[in-house]
């Protein structure tokens, strides 16, 4: 398929990584050490559910922005609180927060992004995590971007329109000729109205084996099945 793509963005927490056992088995571990029990995944999923409100929050002005290891870590502690984990200690916090700095690769992506290094589109990040995170990320989890792109750069987070409208300013390439890449419906229509042209890359495993994948935007410009088809269709 021949969309003119010169560059291809991608959404890292879901889409390139597998945050919730990486995030779960940290939880696990961190909780080990205090000698707490709980049920890991749920508190996981719940830290991943704050996630949505606290950007609307900085989105609409309600608060003032800040890096995302800073609403982690406030996310985090609501949650602790939550289930009753408030006597998990300020080091272990503090390097829950940086879990997200070693999520694990889902097993196709680095592969699929060394299929898409040798050909002729440019490969970046384009994440609500801050530069630091994912070059962290990337490194550790075998991730060979071309370029690394944050939210941060813009001084927000997606969905804003400025952050997909900074990424194609960055990359010096038309809206048009820029792919963003996301298992996230909502973040593939926010790029589409940027002008961004869209690809869909179905992650049922994102919430877990119990949890319904998300459905594809009924307008997104291609779907792939994961990044190795992507960059078959992208040859």
């Amino acid at each position: 398929m021949s969309l003119g793509i010169e560059a291809a963005v991608f959404d890292v927490f879901g889409t390139m990584t597998d945050w919730r056992s990486s995030v779960t088995g940290e939880l696990a571990a961190a909780g080990g050490r205090a000698g707490l029990q709980a049920d890991w995944p749920a508190v996981a999923d719940a830290w991943r559910r704050a996630y949505r409100p606290a950007l609307i929050s900085v989105l609409s002005g309600e608060t003032p922005y800040r890096p995302l290891d800073e609403l982690h870590r406030s996310m985090l502690d609501e949650v602790l609180a939550e289930f009753g984990l408030d006597a998990l200690g300020e080091t272990d916090r503090d390097g829950l927060v940086r879990a997200w700095h070693r999520l694990r690769a889902w097993p196709d992506a680095p592969h699929g992004l060394e299929l898409l290094h040798g050909s002729k589109v440019i490969t970046a990040t384009l994440s609500n995590g801050g530069v630091g995170l994912l070059a962290r990320l990337t490194k550790q989890a075998g991730l060979r971007f071309d370029c690394v792109l944050s939210a941060e750069l813009a001084g927000s987070y997606k969905p804003d329109p400025r952050v997909y409208l900074m990424a194609a300013e960055l990359l010096q390439v038309e809206p048009r000729r820029l792919l963003m890449v996301a298992c996230h419906p909502d973040d593939l229509a926010a790029a589409a109205k940027t002008g961004l042209r869209t690809a869909y890359v179905p992650r049922p495993l994102e919430w877990g084996p119990d949890a319904a994948p998300a459905a594809p935007p009924a307008d997104v410009d291609l779907i792939a099945d994961d990044i190795v088809d992507l960059a078959r269709i992208l040859a």
